[in-house]
This record gives C-alpha cells, sequence and structure tokens, in this order.
C-alpha cells in the first residue's frame, strides 16, 4: 500500500515527514512556502496516521521501506528529506538505507539516539475519549484535558479528529496499535547506519532532544552534518517559530 500525501508546488521534491501522532498537514503552511522556492512537496501521512493506511507492523525499518514505496510510485529521485522527531527517525533510516535518492537531509529535534518512552499521558488521554458519548471538539478537549494540560499539545492531537460519519467523532491515528508499540518511537538508528552528504539538524532552544551529548553521535552517523538552533522555540520548532524555521531551511538548500 502507497502512503497518503498532500502534494504542494512544483519543482525539485521536497518530502516532509510528521512526528508521532502527527499528520502531513501539520506542515501545510510551511509547505506552501517552500513551495515558492520551486519545491514540489509531498506532505507524507505515515502508516497508522492521518489518511494513510493502518497496519499492525510499526517501526522504523517499516516506516522506510513504506517511504522507499512512495518515491518509487510517484517517481521521486534526488529528494530533499525533511522529517521532525519520529519522522526524523524516518527520515534518518532512509537516507542511510537509500542515500542515492536523497540529495540533502534536514532533522527537526530529534537525535539518532535512544530515547526512553514518555507519551504514557497523551495515549491514556487519547483513550479516554469516549466517542459514544462525545460529540463535540469541546467536549473532546474537556476530557483530554485531564490528561494533557498544556493547549497547544492538545490542540496539536485533535486534529486526529474527523467526522466518521454525521454526528459520529473517531480518530484518524490508529491508536491501539500507536499504544502496543510506543516503545519503537524511541529505538535508535542502527549503530553501523550513515549517510554522507549534507545534513542539517534543526533543535529548538528549549527543547532537551537535542543536547550538547547528542553531538557526538550525530556526527557519528552524519559526517557532513551541521546543527542550528531555531530561538523562542520548543520541541515543535517549526510552528513555534515558523520564520525563522523557514529562513534556516532555505538558507540551507540553497
Amino acid at each position: 500500500m502507497i502512503l497518503h500525501s498532500n502534494i504542494i508546488g512544483e519543482g525539485k521534491p521536497f518530502v516532509i515527514l510528521h512526528g508521532f501522532l502527527g499528520m502531513g498537514d501539520n506542515w501545510k503552511t510551511l509547505a506552501k512556502e517552500f513551495s515558492e522556492s520551486h519545491f514540489e512537496v509531498h506532505l507524507v501521512d505515515q502508516r497508522n496516521h492521518g489518511r494513510s493506511f493502518h497496519a499492525d507492523e510499526f517501526d522504523y525499518e517499516v516506516m522506510a521501506e513504506d517511504l522507499k514505496l512512495y518515491c518509487d510510485a510517484h517517481n521521486l529521485i534526488d529528494i530533499v528529506l525533511l522529517g521532525h522527531s519520529m519522522g526524523g527517525k524516518t527520515a534518518m533510516l532512509f537516507a542511510a538505507k537509500y542515500p542515492h535518492l536523497v540529495s540533502k537531509l534536514l532533522v527537526a529535534d530529534i537525535s539518532p539516539r535512544y530515547y526512553p518512552v514518555h507519551h504514557d499521558a497523551i495515549l491514556e488521554g487519547l483513550s479516554s475519549l469516549s466517542f459514544s458519548e462525545i460529540k463535540s471538539r469541546g467536549q473532546a478537549d474537556k476530557t483530554l484535558s485531564s490528561y494533557v494540560h498544556d493547549i497547544g499539545t492538545r490542540m496539536f492531537l485533535l486534529k486526529n479528529l474527523y467526522w466518521v460519519e454525521k454526528g459520529q467523532l473517531g480518530l484518524r491515528i490508529n491508536l491501539a496499535v500507536l499504544k502496543e508499540n510506543v516503545s519503537e518511537v524511541g529505538e535508535a538508528l542502527p549503530i553501523h547506519a550513515t549517510f554522507e552528504k549534507d545534513t542539517l539538524f534543526l533543535r529548538g532552544d528549549k527543547s532537551e532532544y537535542i543536547g550538547e551529548s547528542d553531538e557526538a553521535i550525530i556526527q557519528r552517523h552524519f559526517p557532513s552534518s551541521k546543527i542550528v538552533t531555531i530561538s523562542n522555540a520548543g520541541h515543535w520548532l517549526h510552528a513555534e517559530n515558523p520564520k525563522d524555521f523557514y529562513h534556516v531551511v532555505i538558507d540551507f538548500l540553497s
């Protein structure tokens, strides 16, 4: 099966992979800006997310293969590849496995290292949404607020709500499989995986996902990499400071 995507603009192919519990549409505003710089931007929904297919198998190996099938189906070569968080891990592995398909790699606020599971409250909150009782986004937000206190995070999560049919809400994500396999999200890049071409790591100055201790492992896997810090931004740096994020990316790609 081929991943769902939204394709914006014409020019050099630029594939963007969202993070855990996200979807390609999270990047639509930036994608329109990138398209104005002569890129054909592919906002891809990874498996068990957005409008893409649901499957029981969920790890970075299968997600990298999903992207390979997507590139084959759309005849994409020499792509710019950008991934955020979980999408960054997929992008790193894909670039290491298929370097001939990637011209430049960008990774947003994630390191190649292992991360412990830290989505428990979010997954518990999403599991608490009973759509036999919840009939509006407001009701869903009120229920979720008992588990997730940050309103910005809740708004991000509630983008997964959709009308299954009139009067019946549901979640686009495959919540059961994501809960069962959540430990896969933090898995490290395989120790021998490397990508020799130009690579940019972007980190938020308020985020702890990429620290000074990560610089050595990043350089080991990506010897032609550099790290740029986006100011006034946390883990969702592309949403919190899109202006600086856009300019840093375009400068790197020029």
